[in-house]
């Protein structure tokens, strides 16, 4: 029995393992892929939106020659943090459930990449798996097709192509600029009447400029209805549709936080937020001993939880852990 299992080795996951170890708490880190791994799955040029002291976790400094860091410094920077504070991870290893126990301990079971299922027993057990494995399906004929993705890493398998990028957030607007410098042809479809107001400002005149310049073709108040293998059909709020040939689709959708291990362990939820009950000042659910840190703890909006707030968690619930063990 340790003191505190957390699930996800994010960035707020090791945040919250380098509060406890603060604390004198034993923790043990189990993730289902290896560490950050929704970092490794932005694009391999992307840029953060924060400045590097706005990323740092348990007092490791983030050294960089930008303003802004790159994904690649990110990766480096949250591995040093990991080893510098010796955090013990298990990784490749996935939660499959949460049970508290009948003393008010937890039982976490899990299963390894060599298919070795586990019961690993913990009185305190933190959720932080993030929401990248969960992408927003548009629910649309086609979707399914191998042509179409909704994670971009590079542009360079898109050389030539015709693609069609569905969304109007950062994300969708670096990959169409990514794509056009290596020579495709890009449609980008946006519900709204104009892109996101959330566009990072160092980028929004670049993509402006390309749409001036017929580089990037950009249909509004639009939305993809169906996908052929040939094919995309773009219908317009008015009524009208066209359909364009089309090679490839990145749909930059966004994404969702699963909620399958909170369900599991009995953790209510807010229907009409999709949004887990927890008190914001100690991050517990209505379980005792089970908390949530990072995004898992937004709604439906999985913008609600940023980096930059969500590593704060790890403390209020080291904090109230040991606040516990002293009543």
């Amino acid at each position: 029995m340790i003191d505190v299992i957390i699930i996800g080795a994010g960035p707020c996951g090791l945040s919250a393992a380098i509060e406890c170890q603060r604390q004198g708490l034993s923790s043990l880190i189990i993730e289902k892929n290896f560490i950050v791994h929704s970092i490794f799955l932005y694009p391999t040029s992307m840029q953060f939106f924060s400045t590097t002291a706005l990323l740092e976790i348990g007092d490791v400094p983030f050294t960089s020659p930008n303003d802004k860091p790159f994904r690649h410094e990110a990766l480096v920077y949250y591995r040093r943090a990991a080893e510098q504070h010796g955090l013990e991870i298990a990784a490749y290893e996935e939660a499959l459930s949460v049970e508290r126990n009948e003393d008010g301990s937890f039982t976490v079971h899990t299963v390894n990449k060599r298919g070795v299922h586990q019961s690993r027993q913990a009185a305190n057990v933190v959720i932080s798996t993030g929401y990248f494995d969960q992408p927003n399906l548009i629910g649309i004929p086609g979707e399914e097709l191998p042509k179409v993705t909704h994670y971009f890493g590079e542009a360079h398998p898109y050389t030539g192509m015709k693609v069609t990028v569905i969304g109007g957030s950062n994300s969708a607007v670096d990959a169409a600029l990514e794509l056009i410098r290596v020579g495709a042809s890009v449609d980008m479809v946006y519900r709204g009447a104009s892109i996101s107001e959330n566009i990072k400002p160092w980028v929004r005149p670049i993509f402006e400029s390309m749409v001036t310049k017929e580089k990037i073709t950009l249909h509004l108040e639009s939305r993809v209805t169906e996908i052929t293998p040939a094919s995309v059909t773009v219908t317009k709020y008015s009524g009208e549709s066209t359909e364009l040939e089309n090679d490839f689709v990145l749909a930059m959708t966004g994404f969702r936080p699963s909620r399958t291990l909170l369900s599991s362990a009995g953790v209510h939820m807010n229907d009409d937020l999709d949004k887990p009950a927890f008190n914001p000042a100690t991050m517990e659910s209505n379980i005792p001993g089970l908390y949530v840190a990072g995004v898992i703890a937004s709604g439906r909006n999985a913008n609600e939880v940023f980096i930059e707030t969500g590593r704060g968690h790890g403390k209020l619930i080291a904090d109230h852990i040991v606040s516990k063990q002293l009543t």
